[in-house]
């Protein structure tokens, strides 16, 4: 536990937390089909950006790695609030966006192709959740783990220990 309390440790896990994050996010689209809506996809941005957030802070000295955690706090708060407003939505709490729909695959090569995928293509809603687990949609997980990963980098950014003992300069 010590070692997520250090600048080093707590960027790599965050980094790490955020990558294993969006790779499930990819197993459950690409491996198991599950297509997602705008709001899914705009909810891995946070994630992208701080996966090699973290791999900068892990490297850089203590001040600025700091700074660059409480940038990745930031970032996976505001994951989080996006998350909560998207499971909001799929609980019925307030409307999603109007405009929300997903897509994947190719389009169709020419308008007879198009039309005949209209008889059988739904748009993905954002309001209908896909999957849920203990009763938790995808974003509402989504809200949970940003939501500790935000922490995590906010409590490194404020409080976090040298890794090198005490009484040695530097990191």
């Amino acid at each position: 536990m010590n070692r997520l309390l250090t600048v080093r440790g707590a960027a790599l896990a965050v980094a790490l937390g955020a990558a294993a994050t969006v790779g499930a996010a990819l197993v459950f689209e690409h491996g198991l089909g599950y297509v997602p809506c705008k709001l899914c996809l705009t909810e891995r941005v946070p994630y992208y950006l701080v996966v090699p957030l973290g791999l900068i802070a892990a490297l850089a000295p203590r001040r600025p790695a700091r700074l660059v955690l409480g940038l990745m706090a930031v970032l996976m708060l505001y994951g989080a609030g996006l998350g909560v407003y998207h499971a909001g939505a799929e609980w019925g709490f307030w409307p999603g966006p109007s405009d929300c729909g997903g897509g994947s695959g190719a389009g169709p090569a020419d308008v007879g192709d198009f039309l005949k995928s209209l008889e059988h293509v739904r748009p993905v809603d954002c309001t209908a959740a896909a999957w849920r687990f203990l009763g938790i949609s995808l974003a509402g997980w989504n809200a949970v783990i940003a939501a500790a990963l935000a922490a995590l980098a906010a409590a490194a950014a404020l409080f976090a220990q040298s890794s090198r003992g005490p009484h040695q300069p530097g990191r």
